[in-house]
């Protein structure tokens, strides 16, 4: 497994480390080096990357502005000497902040959540998903929630319940916006009111969907259509 990396910094010295790291490091490839956000815009609409470190302060265009601007982002590492800004980053997805100056160790350390990402979700040798973090609103907090840690999704009246093995979650979303937040690779709705992590589902019986000793109904126009996913 190869990624293909994109260094994205306003500062050539910054630009210089992040590379030398990168080479020191067999899983990943340097495809290019951006000065600035627009001029990395045109270079991801070309070229196609896998790891994006991101600088957060540039002129004209900051490093979330320029998140704010990608469809499909790849999988981004922030890079800064500002540390104020790392809670307001992770509702973009990112994978992890590194505060420069940045040194090796935790470099790779950062590297390595994306590998084993990666490579936990990966489909054959050559071709791999990554779900990405989604951000569930819950009171005054946002967390960050990797999709293959969820076990089913619940409509509750007019909020959500994500439920986890030891936590779940309320949060005031619909099941429609949900389920485009998570990867189809992984989710399939059963009823109007249930999504499944269908890794999770231990077995069905009629229309009744196990998950571990948790049933979960399915609802008749799912069926057919949950019948060709699990095939």
């Amino acid at each position: 497994m190869e990624l293909r990396c994109l260094i994205v910094d306003d500062e050539v010295l910054a630009q210089n480390v992040i590379e030398r790291y990168i080479r020191n490091i067999p899983t990943l490839k340097l495809v290019g080096r951006c000065d600035n956000a627009v001029e990395a815009i045109s270079f991801l609409h070309n070229n196609s990357v896998d790891l994006l470190f991101l600088d957060l302060n540039m002129p004209e265009l900051s490093g979330l502005d320029m998140l704010k601007t990608l469809q499909n982002p790849p999988n981004v590492i922030l890079t800064t000497a500002y540390s104020e800004y790392a809670l307001e980053s992770y509702e973009y997805g990112v994978i992890d902040y590194l505060l420069k100056p940045i040194k090796l160790e935790r470099f790779i350390k950062a590297v390595n959540k994306v590998v084993d990402l990666v490579s936990s979700n990966s489909i054959t040798n050559d071709d791999y998903v990554l779900p990405k973090p989604i951000f569930i609103k819950e009171d005054s907090t946002t967390h960050a929630i990797t999709p293959t840690d969820i076990l089913y999704v619940e409509a509750y009246g007019n909020y959500l319940k994500v439920h986890l093995s030891k936590k779940t979650f309320v949060t005031r979303l619909t099941m429609q916006y949900i389920i485009q937040q998570l990867p189809d690779s992984l989710f399939c709705r059963i009823h109007k009111s249930y999504i499944v992590n269908k890794l999770q589902i231990s077995k069905i019986v009629g229309n009744i969907l196990f998950i571990g000793d948790i049933e979960l109904p399915i609802g008749t126009t799912y069926k057919n259509d949950l019948k060709k996913e699990l095939e």
